[in-house]
């Protein structure tokens, strides 16, 4: 029941957080409004406002809130794309750790296992292929990011397979965000407004499916020579 509890209390807190609007607060306008001013204190503070930008982006990656892709964005325009990028990576896989640390704590590194016969043949399979599984899970974003921090505390996943599977994923993904955001300037300049579809071309979209395929190649692989040994 405390489990119960604790569970619920959270399920509300992330709520109340999704409708208070403080989301809103990480936009494309907040963005725009105080470019001077944000460009001003990282020229002023620059390990200062990457450790701030790293904190707030852990809390966001943490509590599931919107605007993290414009965060990213942010990230690019103000630090430049491979500093942007680090700090991102960073943020989120800290954020993400969090969350994943805390299931596991609530429900159990178990969880799934005890839903049934197909949960946990769905568990068994994550757990023998934990690292193509949460690659591909990572590269190509078929589900949100909150969900896939989730169901690996569910199924036993070690802490340090997460952490290193999860800084590696969004690594490409997130590069292409803080890139297209280091050009930032120049689109606000022209009094443009960026789109997800100007970013995730069909090119990076296939590079990112590339790159996924090759992590499932993993799987047949590992069996095949665990066969033949």
């Amino acid at each position: 029941m405390k489990k119960l509890w604790i569970a619920l209390a959270l399920v509300a807190l992330l709520l109340a957080l999704r409708f208070s609007g403080l989301g809103e607060w990480l936009s494309f306008d907040t963005l725009a409004r105080h470019r001077v001013t944000l460009s001003a204190w990282v020229s002023g503070h620059p390990l200062l406002s990457a450790g701030g930008f790293v904190a707030i982006y852990t809390v966001v990656a943490a509590l599931a809130l919107p605007g993290a892709v414009w965060l990213t964005l942010g990230g690019g325009f103000l630090f430049g794309a491979a500093l942007g990028t680090a700090l991102t990576v960073l943020g989120a896989t800290m954020g993400a750790t969090l969350l994943f640390l805390f299931a596991q704590r609530v429900f159990g590194a178990d969880a799934l296992q005890k839903l049934g016969p197909k949960a946990e043949g769905l568990a068994r399979g994550i757990q023998a292929n934990a690292w193509s599984y949460l690659l591909v899970l990572r590269l190509v974003p078929l589900f949100p990011f909150f969900l896939v921090n989730l169901v690996p505390a569910f199924c036993g996943i070690r802490p340090a397979v997460f952490i290193v599977t999860t800084g590696l994923g969004i690594i490409p993904g997130t590069a292409v965000f803080a890139l297209s955001g280091a050009g930032l300037g120049r689109v606000l300049d022209a009094g443009g407004t960026p789109s997800l579809s100007g970013i995730l071309t069909p090119e990076i979209i296939a590079a990112l499916c590339g790159l996924a395929a090759l992590s499932l190649l993993a799987i047949p692989l590992k069996k095949r020579f665990s066969v033949s040994g």
